[in-house]
C-alpha cells in the first residue's frame, strides 16, 4: 500500500489546481463491491508529471483529455498523468472497487437483528481512494459533485441535500470547496428523523433496529445540537458555512466519530439500547459539541498537511468540553476530561512514541496516522486551555476569528494560527507556541514552603521548561468537621517565578493547578499528602478532586506511591464521591491497571476483594434508587472484580440486581463475559444468550465470551479466528481479542505470547491499519507482565519490521508493559 509524502504533496499542489469532482457509485452491483465513475476536472500551472491516487478490485477505464491512459502503468495504487501541459484538463475513471469491513473507505454491514444492510464512507486520512479516484491530500481542496445509484427502498445522506430523482437515484447538492478525506455518503434503510434551525435542515439517523432507541433520546439529541449550533454563532463571526447538518449514526465506526461537513458520523454505541449513566449522556454530548467544532475548525479552514492535525484535534477538543459547559445541562464537562482525556494525554507524552502537539516534520500520511493520539487531542486541548488562562477569551476568540476570515474555505498551517492570534493581542504568542507547541514531555510541579513568623512563602519547583499560568488552591481544614477541606484562597503563579509567592498561615493543603488550568503533574509536600489521605473526599469542588486523583495515579506510575497506598485512598474516599466520572474514572485505573497489572500475581486476590467491598459500599449507599447512575458504576465494576461466580450468576440468572438494576443487554453480556473467565459458563449458555439477543452488540458480546472461555479449544478457535482468517470485521475483532487474554488466565494463554508476535506483523500487513492497531491494542497479551515477554516484544520491534501502526502500538504496549514492570519492583 503506498502512501504520499509531505514532498510529493507539496509538488503537486504546486502544479494542480483542483476544481471539481464528479462522482458517480453504483451501489446496486453486489455484496462485495461497487461501481464508481469519477470525472475531475483541474488546471495546470505548468507543464509537468503527476499522479492520482485509486485503490480499486479492477480500474476499467481512464482517460485524460479523451485518450486512454495505459492500464499497466497503474502500479502501488497510483495512475501516472504524465507530460501534463499548462491549462485545463479533464481526467475520467471508471473502477470497480471493493466493500470495507474494518470501517475504511466504504464499509458495508449487515444487521444481524433483520437483514438489512447499510453502507456509510470513512475516508480520514487516505482512503477516498477506495472509494473513487483523487488527488488526495487535503490542501487541494475542490467542489465535489456526488450521484449515487442505490437499492430500492434505500435513503442516502451526503454533505449536501440529497434528492431522490427516482428508480434508486440520489443526487447530492454541490459542496463548497472542501478537501477529499471529508466527502461522505451513507446509505441504507436509515430510520430518520428530520427538524429545521434557522432556517436549516437538521437531521438524525440509525439503523432501523435501533430505531426505538433513537427515538427515546431523539429531543435530547437535538436540544443539544441547537445549544452548540446557536452557542458557535455567538463564538464565531464566520455563519455555519454549509446546507444541512446530519448527524448519523452508523455501525462499527472506528473512531468516536467523524466531521465531514453536513454529514457527521458517529458510532452508533451513542445510541443507548442499555442504561447509561449521566456522564456517559455529557459523553455524547461534547463529542456532538466537538464535531460541530470542527464544520469551522477542520471544514472551513482545513490543514495544509498532516503535521498540523492538531489544529483540528486540539481545537474541536477544547471547544466540545467548553461549549458542552456553556450550552448544555451538564455542569462539570472538564471533570470527565481531567480524569479521562487528561490522563490519556499525559500518558500517551511519557512513551517514547510521544511528539510534539505540532510536529515541525511529518514525512508521509503513515506517520501522520500515528499521531491520532492523547497528544493531539488531550494535551493540545489542555495547551488551548492554558493558552486561554495567558490570554484571555476575549482574545483568544478575537484570534480564531481573524483567523476564519483570513482562510476561509482555503488551508492554513500552525504559522497562519499563530499570526491570527497575534494581531488580537500584545502578548507573544509566538513565544508561547515555541515552549508548547513545539516540545514534548510532562512538566512535574512541585511545591515547597518556607516558615517565618509564623507566616509562609510558596515556590514552586518546575522540572520541564514550559511557561504557565497556574492557580494554587490553599485549603484549611474545617475546625467543625475533621473530614473536610475548606478552600481558604486560590493564589494565582506564573511559571517559572521570580520570588516567592506569600501565602499567610501554612495551609494543611496546598494544590497546585487548582481548576486544572495547565497541563502538568504535579507533586504534593509532606503536609499536604497527609491532609489528601485523610480529607479528598471533604474537598469542596469535583474538578479539584479530580486534579488530586490525577496526581495520585501519576504517582503511581512514575513508582512514588505504593499501589496499594491508592486502592487505600479509593476505599476510604470514593464511597462518599458524588461525581460519576471520577467515580468511574478511579474505579477503572484501580481495577484494569492497579488489581490487573501494578500488583503481583499474589496481591490481586486481596485488591479483587478490596475493589468488590467498594462497589458493594456504593450500591448501599444507592439502595433507596436516588442516584441510578452511580449504582450502574458499581454494578457494572463489581461484576468486573467478581472472583467467584455465585453473586453474579444469580443475577443472571434472575435478570436483575436486588434493588436494581434490572438486567439489559449490556449487563447481560458483561455478566456472562465474567462467567465465561471464572469457568462458569458454557457455549450452551452463550448461545442460549445470543438467541435472546441476536444483535451486532449480541454478536460481539457472544464473540468476546467464547474467547474469555478457560478451555484450550476455545482460545485456538479464537487465535484462528483473529490472526488467520480474513472474516471478522473490525469490531468482532476487537470482542474476540477483549475476551481472549485474561489475567486469572496467564497459565492458559502462556504458549499464546511468543506466538503473538510471530503472527500479529502478518496480520496487520495483510489486513491493514484499523486491524492493525486493534490488533496492536486489544490483541496485545498485556496481562503477561514479565522481562521475557518484553524481551519478545523488543525483537519484534528490531528484527520484524511491523507496518507504521502496528509498530506504534507495540512501542507504546511495550513501555506500558516496562512500567509495570518497574511499578512491581521487577
Amino acid at each position: 500500500m503506498s502512501v504520499i509524502t509531505r514532498d510529493e504533496a507539496q509538488l503537486r499542489a504546486q502544479l494542480l489546481d483542483v476544481h471539481r469532482y464528479t462522482i458517480e457509485l453504483d451501489l446496486t452491483t453486489g455484496d462485495e463491491t461497487f461501481g464508481s465513475r469519477t470525472v475531475i476536472r483541474f488546471g495546470a500551472r505548468s507543464d509537468g508529471d503527476t499522479f492520482v491516487e485509486l485503490k480499486p478490485a479492477e480500474l476499467r477505464s481512464a482517460t485524460l483529455d479523451g485518450q486512454p491512459l495505459d492500464p499497466e502503468s497503474f502500479h502501488d495504487d497510483r495512475l501516472p498523468l504524465r507530460n501534463l501541459t499548462a491549462g485545463e484538463h479533464e481526467l475520467r475513471v471508471e473502477a470497480v472497487m471493493r466493500y470495507s469491513r474494518t470501517g475504511e473507505g466504504m464499509h458495508r454491514f449487515t444487521d444481524p437483528t433483520d437483514g438489512e444492510t447499510y453502507v456509510y464512507t470513512q475516508h480520514f486520512l487516505d482512503d477516498v481512494q477506495r472509494v473513487f479516484a483523487a488527488f488526495d491530500q487535503p490542501d487541494l481542496k475542490a467542489v465535489f459533485d456526488l450521484t449515487v445509484t442505490a437499492p430500492q427502498g434505500w435513503s442516502v445522506l451526503a454533505n449536501g441535500i440529497t434528492e431522490h430523482l427516482g428508480e434508486g437515484r440520489w443526487k447530492a447538492a454541490p459542496t463548497p470547496l472542501i478537501s477529499t478525506y471529508l466527502v461522505a455518503v451513507a446509505a441504507g434503510p436509515w430510520h430518520s428523523v428530520r427538524t429545521e434551525h434557522r432556517g436549516l435542515p437538521f437531521g438524525i439517523h440509525c439503523r432501523r433496529s435501533l430505531a426505538p432507541h433513537l427515538d427515546a433520546d431523539t429531543e435530547e439529541i437535538f436540544e443539544i445540537t441547537r445549544a452548540c449550533f446557536d452557542r458557535y454563532h455567538e463564538k464565531f463571526e464566520e455563519p455555519y458555512p454549509f446546507d444541512s447538518y446530519d448527524q448519523a449514526f452508523v455501525p462499527e465506526f472506528n473512531a468516536g466519530a467523524m466531521e465531514n461537513p453536513g454529514l457527521v458520523t458517529f458510532r452508533d454505541d451513542f445510541i443507548y439500547r442499555s442504561a447509561v449513566t449521566d456522564t456517559e449522556r455529557q459523553i455524547r454530548a461534547m463529542v456532538i459539541a466537538h464535531e460541530m467544532a470542527h464544520m469551522w475548525f477542520g471544514d472551513l479552514v482545513t490543514l495544509r498537511w498532516w503535521d498540523d492535525i492538531w489544529l483540528n484535534e486540539s481545537f474541536a477538543e477544547y471547544m466540545g468540553y467548553q461549549t458542552t459547559l456553556e450550552a448544555t445541562r451538564f455542569t462539570e464537562p472538564w471533570v470527565e476530561f481531567g480524569v479521562t482525556r487528561k490522563a490519556w494525554g499525559y500518558d500517551a507524552d511519557q512513551r517514547p512514541s510521544t511528539h510534539p502537539v505540532a510536529p515541525e516534520a511529518v514525512d508521509d500520511t503513515a506517520a501522520a496516522l500515528l499521531n491520532f493520539d492523547g497528544i493531539s487531542y488531550a494535551k493540545g486541548a489542555s495547551a488551548l486551555r492554558q493558552l486561554v488562562a495567558w490570554l484571555g477569551e476575549k482574545d483568544f476568540l478575537a484570534g480564531i476569528n481573524i483567523h476564519f476570515q483570513r482562510h476561509k474555505f482555503a488551508n492554513a498551517a500552525l504559522a497562519d494560527f499563530i499570526d491570527s492570534l497575534a494581531a488580537a493581542t500584545e502578548r507573544d504568542v509566538h513565544a508561547w507556541a515555541d515552549a508548547w507547541l513545539r516540545t514534548t514531555g510532562v512538566d512535574t510541579l512541585t511545591p515547597g514552603v518556607e516558615s517565618a513568623d509564623g507566616a509562609c512563602t510558596l515556590s514552586v519547583d518546575r522540572a520541564g521548561s514550559r511557561p504557565h499560568r497556574v492557580s494554587v488552591g490553599l485549603y484549611d481544614r474545617d475546625l467543625t468537621d475533621k473530614g473536610r477541606l475548606m478552600l481558604r484562597e486560590r493564589v494565582g503563579i506564573d511559571l517559572p517565578q521570580t520570588d516567592p509567592q506569600p501565602i499567610g498561615k501554612r495551609p494543611a493543603l496546598l494544590l497546585l493547578n487548582d481548576g486544572d488550568l495547565t497541563y502538568a503533574k504535579i507533586r504534593f509536600d509532606d503536609e499536604s499528602f497527609e491532609a489528601v489521605r485523610t480529607g479528598l473526599s471533604g474537598l469542596p469542588d469535583p474538578l479539584t478532586r479530580a486534579v488530586v486523583w490525577n496526581a495520585l495515579r501519576d504517582a503511581v506510575r512514575d513508582g512514588e506511591l505504593a499501589p496499594a497506598v491508592y486502592l487505600e485512598a479509593a476505599r476510604a474516599h470514593l464511597p462518599l464521591e458524588t461525581d460519576l466520572a471520577l467515580v468511574q474514572g478511579v474505579l477503572a485505573f484501580a481495577c484494569a491497571h492497579i488489581a490487573d497489572r501494578y500488583l503481583r500475581p499474589e496481591d490481586r486476590p486481596a485488591a479483587l476483594a478490596a475493589l468488590t467491598s467498594l462497589c458493594r459500599d456504593l450500591m448501599r449507599r444507592t439502595e433507596d434508587g436516588d442516584n441510578p447512575g452511580l449504582r450502574l458504576i458499581a454494578v457494572r465494576h463489581l461484576i468486573d472484580v467478581a472472583a467467584h461466580p455465585d453473586t453474579i450468576a444469580a443475577w443472571l440468572a434472575d435478570g436483575t440486581v436486588p434493588g436494581g438494576p434490572e438486567l439489559d443487554p449490556e449487563l447481560r453480556w458483561r455478566i456472562l463475559g465474567r462467567l465465561a473467565v471464572l469457568g462458569a459458563t458454557d457455549e450452551a449458555a452463550i448461545a442460549a444468550e445470543l438467541e435472546r439477543d441476536p444483535s451486532a452488540s449480541g454478536q460481539e458480546g457472544a464473540a468476546t465470551c467464547r474467547a474469555a472461555l478457560p478451555d484450550p479449544e476455545a482460545k485456538r478457535a479464537a487465535w484462528e479466528a483473529m490472526f488467520t482468517g480474513e472474516d471478522l470485521s473490525n469490531y468482532l475483532f476487537t470482542a474476540t481479542a477483549r475476551g481472549f487474554w485474561q489475567p486469572e488466565q496467564a497459565d492458559l494463554v502462556r504458549e499464546y505470547v511468543p506466538r503473538y508476535y510471530e503472527d500479529v506483523v502478518a496480520l496487520a500487513a495483510r489486513r491493514g491499519p484499523a486491524i492493525a492497531v486493534a490488533a496492536g491494542r486489544w490483541g496485545f497479551p498485556q496481562y503477561a507482565v514479565d522481562a521475557e515477554h518484553l524481551a519478545l516484544g523488543q525483537a519484534c520491534l528490531r528484527e520484524a519490521d511491523p507496518v507504521p501502526a502496528l509498530r506504534r502500538r507495540l512501542a507504546d504496549e511495550l513501555d506500558d508493559l516496562a512500567r509495570a514492570l518497574r511499578v512491581r519492583g521487577e
